[in-house]
């Protein structure tokens, strides 16, 4: 980008300004993300019974099972928590972008809405991604590793906590090609400089598929694969904002 940011906002902020600023995007997520959990607790039964279905064809008990009085109780606001934050997802996007916007040019803030959008859906493939393949897949071999002797007892915290971090992981994981776009959009990566650190990218993703996922190549490599395509996919938006942006 050769010119200058003239047609930024009028004034620069300062660094008091900066941290107000944040200090008002974090409050609007925060009032999102409680409405949302309201919202979600009404139908809490209902998704409580769609969060069961991947396990449940282990549980030799019949159920989840739960130790305190207060577990249900728990159990049904945790994932009710999830789901909010799954919906409040694309206001909290918005957020985002508000807290950027003055750091870029009045032509790239036309892409709010593709923002928004985009992050939207990638965070739901991923957590659909996670719910249909990834966590079937985890399953099957976190239960039937070391022969089928041993009978699982899981109880309903424990399962909620598993589910909520894997799936939650899977939907920030998907938001690479979103963040690469941005990191373009502002200059600070180029698509020559992602193409000719491929190797090292996806030596991290692999690192980061093996962190994920349970100690095996197959869950691994179903996670390591839509990383992959997801950095390219990234690495090709970068190019493309590159050049309505120069």
């Amino acid at each position: 980008m050769s010119d200058q940011r003239e047609d930024l906002n009028e004034a620069h902020m300062s660094f008091t300004e900066h941290l107000g600023e944040l200090r008002t995007r974090l409050i609007n997520s925060l009032w999102f993300l409680v409405v949302f959990t309201g919202i979600a607790y009404y139908f809490s039964l209902d998704i409580f019974n769609f969060v069961r279905k991947p396990v449940s064809k282990y549980l030799t008990s019949g159920g989840l099972v739960y130790t305190g009085p207060l577990d249900k109780f728990m159990a049904h606001f945790k994932i009710s928590i999830v789901v909010g934050i799954i919906i409040s997802f694309p206001f909290w996007l918005y957020q985002i972008w508000q807290f950027i916007a003055p750091g870029l040019y009045k032509k790239e803030r036309k892409y709010m809405f593709g923002f928004i959008t985009l992050g939207s859906v990638l965070f739901v493939t991923g957590f659909s991604f996670s719910y249909f393949i990834a966590l079937p897949m985890a399953f099957d071999f976190l239960f039937n590793f070391g022969g089928d002797l041993d009978k699982p007892m899981i109880t309903i915290d424990r399962y909620l906590d598993f589910f909520s971090q894997f799936s939650i992981m899977f939907g920030v994981s998907f938001e690479l090609p979103l963040i690469i776009s941005i990191l373009s959009m502002m200059g600070f990566v180029s698509q020559k400089f992602l193409i000719e650190k491929g190797r090292y990218a996806v030596v991290i993703l692999a690192i980061m598929a093996a962190i994920i996922t349970p100690p095996d190549v197959m869950s691994m490599t179903v996670m390591l694969v839509p990383l992959i395509s997801l950095y390219y996919i990234g690495v090709l938006l970068a190019g493309i904002f590159q050049k309505k942006v120069d």
